[in-house]
Parts: C-alpha cells; structure tokens; sequence
C-alpha cells in the first residue's frame, strides 16, 4: 500500500474498496440494522483472548477496537454501551500422548495453574491496560473467565438444548469426522481427551445429561450434567464453544452482544452460522458480529506467536518489532501504548475500506511511525451541536448538561472534557458536578443563562423533550460546570476520528 498525494496532501492510508465497505459510511454503521430492529437498552462488545502468556498486536488491535466502537456506539445511538472481556482460562496448558493407545490428553489452564494464577495472569497482561483503555476511551468494562461463563446455568442449559439436536449439528461442528469434541476432563485430575474420542453421551433426559470418558490414569468415570451444578467442568472446542455463547447471549432480549473477533474468525463463523441455522435459531437471535483487521506476519500469515517461537529476538524478521509478539515490551510507558492504540485504530475508523481489511506487520509498523510526536491530551470526548460548540468557545456556556450514563458518571471536577464539532475542539476543564433526577429538577437549580443564555427555561426543556426520550432522562441528570483551557483550534487528526463519531458535527446526546 503507498500514500499518494491528494489535494496536494500526502493520505496517511489508501485502501481498496470492498464489498461490505462499499455498503457503509461508518463502520458503527454495521450495527445499525440489528439497534433499529430490536432497540436494546445496552450494547455489550464481547472479546475473548486465550490466556496463554502475554498478548501480541492483533490480540490488543482486536480489544481496543473493542473499546472505541463501544464508545462510538454510545455516542450514535444513546444506548449505554460496555466491553465484556471473556479470559478463556480453558486454553491447553500441556498436551501428552498416550504411548499405548495414541490418543492425546491435555490439561487447561485453569486445571494446571488453578483460579488464583488465572487471576493473576489476567492481572499481570490485561487489567492495567484494560484500566487504561477505559479512561482514553470513557467505556466501562468486566472480566469473565471461560471456567465462570461454563459453569453458569444459562450456559448451560443451552448447551443442554444443543445436545438434543446434536445429530443435526456435529457436521456442522466437525466437519471432517462428525465427532464433535466435547471434554469433560477427569475429576480426579483435570486431564481430558484432546479429541473427546471415547468421550459418549450415554443418556440425554430431563434431569440432563450423562457422559462417559476415559482417563490415562484413572481409566473410565462418568459424569452428569445439569444446568443448576457448576460441576463437572465442560472443556468445549473452539467452534462449540462460541455456538453455546453466541446462543445464550442471544437470548437476552434486552442486551446485544456483539462479538468482537479477528479477521480470520470470518472463515470459521461460517461454520457457526450453520450449526445455528441447525438448531432453528430465531433472526433476532443471531449472533452480531465484527470481525476486525487482521494483523499479517511478512509472509501473509496471521501473526503469531507460535510461528515465529523458534526464532529468538534478535533474529525476528526486519518488519516485526518485539512489541508486536509481546505488547508488554513497549518501549514506554501503558499508557503511551493505549494511546498510540487508540490513535491507530482511530485512524483505521476513519472509513471502513481501512476497517475490514487485513495489514501486514511493515504496515502497522509505518502507520505507529507516522502517529504524531505528541498524542491529544487525554480528555472525556463529547460531540456538540455547532451553536453551543461556539457560546462554549466564546465563553458565554458555563454548564453542559448531560444524562447521566455509565460515562458520565466517570466525569468528576477537575477532568478535561473536548467538545468536538466539525471538524473544531475545545479543550474545557471542569469546574464542579451537580446530579438530578430530571431536567426540571436541574433547572430549579441551576443558572438557565449558564446552560444557554439564548434560551428560556421553557424553550429549553422544549428543546430537550425532542431530544431525549424518557428512558433516557429516567438514567438521571448531570450538570457539569466549564471553564475554557485551550481556545478552538482545528485538528485534522481529531477531525478525522471525529467523522467517524459525528458525520455532521451533532449528536442526540449533545445539548446545551
């Protein structure tokens, strides 16, 4: 890919056009069909990651994109949004092989290490940047391991219901062999059939359902399964294990999840999304999807750590940087990192034609290369109709008026706020917090001429009655005092994440 002047500017990216770019303006626009059909009260980015050591680029590519479209989608559609990070702690820890018979065994994560070194790991690669991505992007977020998602009954119970059409789905989920595998390791020992080759389902009624296994030590044992026991421990493929989720999910009428995954999950989900057309699943309850960039080694390859764990440091490839195999070795501080992350998948945003596409390691490596020197100041990012945007620049708006959502209530005196219209910021600090239960009740209190000294009290509750419905209000009011810290100034780089958040310049949430 090469930058080519335009308009007598040299572009920071150029990208082929695309089937599903084509049909988008904003890649948030994905969503939009599915937040129209089913008006959800909140949107949930689900993004899950192997705990198996520290994590490479495309792994922290996919969660940061994870946390900006969140924070987008809050902004397009007045929906609280947050990310919901999945630690599959069920990732293989050691793999042997049984010298007589020749069947494999492993043993997870979570069996090898136990729950406090899962917490710790998570601690030690996750939690801090996690923290970090949060404030640069105001988006709460949790944690959830595989072992908790496994062992509550809503997963369980589907996974139940799948046993009962299991004929019609195992190709589906197998498509080489029809032996779809499902582990239910020893409980003696934590140790399961890799393949699930003599695991059987010996009897599927009402009380659940009953398998039988082989273990390399203890030899046969059996175990039930039941939607109200966390026991025994059901180690699912990979393919299976998101056809449960994606249908438990699913059934949550008031949430939608969206599964954050990389570029080469698309290949695989079209098996998934066969298995659910299987089991009959309903169109409201079809997984939503987006699939990110796909970090490419030099050779094309997706990038990982295991083809290139035979070739110590100083003999990696020229275009692979050791941050890219092991984020932690950035050469600064997290929050540098998070920040150039958030400017680079910012960018990406910007059009979808750069969004849906795959990039090579030379690229990415040019792309952080060319970030500005000095990153914006970290600020809460609200977008703004253009006649407040200007009584804020001339210093006649004191008091931004806001429903209280889940990034709202980040907001405290003395943080930064950059209001952002068309293209224009301002850099504001803030001066003091005040909460309601309603706009009457914050304008018995507070100044009507701070909030907009061009307006009557009646003209703008009039005005704020267009614009938020009652559940939006029903969150609460917050009344937040403004003092100018840097006068407007136009910035392309912000102006380019800003068109993708506010196409043209307004919001529904931005009042005055």
């Amino acid at each position: 890919m090469i930058s080519l002047p335009r308009n007598g500017q040299s572009t920071l990216l150029i990208s082929p056009n695309s089937v599903l770019a084509n049909a988008l303006l904003r890649a948030i626009d994905l969503l939009r069909p599915r937040v129209l059909a089913t008006r959800p009260a909140r949107i949930e980015f689900v993004v899950g990651t192997q705990i198996n050591g520290a994590p490479h680029l495309g792994t922290n590519l996919v969660q940061t994109a994870a946390f900006l479209l969140a924070e987008i989608a809050r902004r397009e559609f007045s929906i609280d949004t947050m990310v919901r990070f999945g630690a599959l702690d069920n990732a293989p820890h050691d793999v042997v092989l049984d010298p007589e018979t020749h069947h494999a065994y492993q043993q997870t994560y979570i069996h090898a290490l136990g729950k406090d070194k899962i917490s710790e790991l998570i601690d030690t690669y996750y939690v801090e940047f996690f923290d970090s991505l949060s404030e640069a992007t105001d988006t709460d977020y949790a944690v959830e391991t595989y072992s908790g998602q496994q062992a509550r009954p809503g997963f369980r119970a589907e996974f139940l219901r799948t046993l009962e059409r299991l004929e019609d789905i195992r190709w589906w989920m197998a498509p080489s062999h029809g032996t779809v595998h499902i582990r239910i390791p020893c409980p003696d020992c934590g140790w399961a059939e890799k393949r699930a080759d003599r695991t059987k389902l010996v009897r599927l009624d009402e009380d659940g359902a009953t398998f039988t296994a082989v273990c390399l030590d203890h030899g046969p044992y059996e175990s039930h399964v039941d939607p109200e026991d966390d026991q025994p421990y059901l180690d699912l493929a990979t393919l299976y294990r998101n056809l449960v989720k994606e249908r438990a999910f699913g059934r949550d009428r008031d949430v939608l999840h969206v599964m954050m995954k990389g570029g080469d999950w698309a290949f695989g989900c079209q098996l998934v999304d066969g298995a659910l057309g299987a089991l009959g699943t309903p169109a409201a309850q079809m997984p939503m999807r987006i699939f990110t960039p796909q970090v490419l080694a030099p050779t094309g390859a997706k990038l990982s750590k295991s083809l290139l764990r035979g070739q110590g440091k100083d003999d990696l490839p020229a275009d692979v940087e050791p941050w890219m195999l092991d984020t932690t070795t950035w050469p600064g501080e997290l929050d540098n990192y998070v920040d150039s992350l958030v400017w680079l998948v910012g960018r990406l945003l910007t059009d979808p034609k750069h969004f849906f596409r795959s990039f090579t390691v030379k690229e990415l490596g040019r792309l952080m290369t060319a970030r500005p020197g000095t990153l914006p100041v970290r600020a809460h990012e609200m977008g703004i109709y253009k006649r407040y945007f200007d009584l804020i620049a001339t210093g006649r708006k004191t008091t931004e008026i806001r429903v209280n959502d889940s990034s709202r209530k980040k907001i405290k005196e003395g943080s930064l706020i950059r209001f952002r219209c068309q293209g224009d910021q301002i850099l504001t600090r803030v001066t003091r917090i005040a909460r309601y239960t309603s706009f009457e009740e914050m304008f018995d209190h507070e100044a009507v001429t701070s909030v907009n000294p061009l307006a009557t009290r009646d003209e703008q509750l009039a005005n704020i009655r267009q614009i938020y419905p009652p559940e939006r209000e029903a969150l609460g009011v917050v009344a937040i005092g403004i003092e100018l810290v840097d006068p407007p100034r136009t910035d392309p780089a912000a102006s380019s994440r800003h068109r993708e958040q506010d196409p043209d310049g307004s919001r529904t949430d931005a009042l005055g």
